[in-house]
């Protein structure tokens, strides 16, 4: 192999140099903002594990409901834990009464339950997770007029019987028999009669107790 010219050689080992120093040059200008890039990557927040490792134990004496969200009224009820039961702690509501759990079952795996009615596995302070909207009110149906008018049938008037008054009573009237005043003067003469014959027989009783 032929060595080169020492002219050339000096020209080359020039080359070499600038090269080198421009390397340097481009690499150091790029490394503060890659390295800026890198910093705005990592999560500048940390977790403590004693909160990651965090679980909640049902302590109440029957199975607790899993809501949506940290209020009896406004969320649903998605599940149940029984008593017994764990789950992972993920943090609290505003005023510390109800806790957010991992829910497999629950919107985007979360559910929340009662402090009342679990304990904690440690002590530590839970984050503060703000509530997830309410659902919507279920809209009530409305009917369409049309179709109500078609179906609805107007209430016909019942006419009340009149009243009728009833015929007037007739009492039978019976007539007298024709031989009625002669049958009855008979009976006077029949009485006048036994009454005389009675007292002619006191008087002969009389008169012959007289003898």
């Amino acid at each position: 192999m032929q060595l080169l010219n020492p002219k050339y050689k000096s020209k080359a080992w020039l080359f070499l140099l600038l090269g080198f120093a421009t390397l340097l040059f481009f690499s150091s200008s790029r490394n503060p903002a890659a390295a800026q890039q890198l910093d705005s990557l990592t999560p500048t927040t940390t977790i403590d594990s004693t909160i990651s490792n965090n679980y909640i134990t049902v302590t109440y004496p029957e199975p607790v409901n899993v809501r949506s969200g940290p209020s009896s009224f406004d969320y649903p009820i998605i599940g149940s834990l029984p008593s017994g039961g764990t789950a992972p702690a993920i943090g609290r509501s505003p005023a510390g009464e109800w806790i957010q759990i991992e829910f497999p079952s629950g919107p985007r795996g979360l559910g929340w339950v009662y402090a009342e009615n679990v304990t904690l596995s440690t002590s530590a302070l839970l984050p503060i997770v703000e509530p997830p909207p309410t659902p919507a009110p279920l809209e009530t149906p409305t009917l369409n007029p049309t179709y109500v008018a078609a179906f609805q049938t107007l209430p016909t008037s019942t006419r009340l019987p009149t009243f009728t008054a009833p015929p007037p009573l007739v009492v039978p009237t019976y007539p007298n028999p024709v031989n009625s005043t002669t049958n009855r003067n008979l009976t006077m003469w029949v009485i006048v009669i036994l009454g005389l014959i009675g007292i002619i027989g006191l008087i002969l009783t009389s008169f012959r107790r007289h003898q």
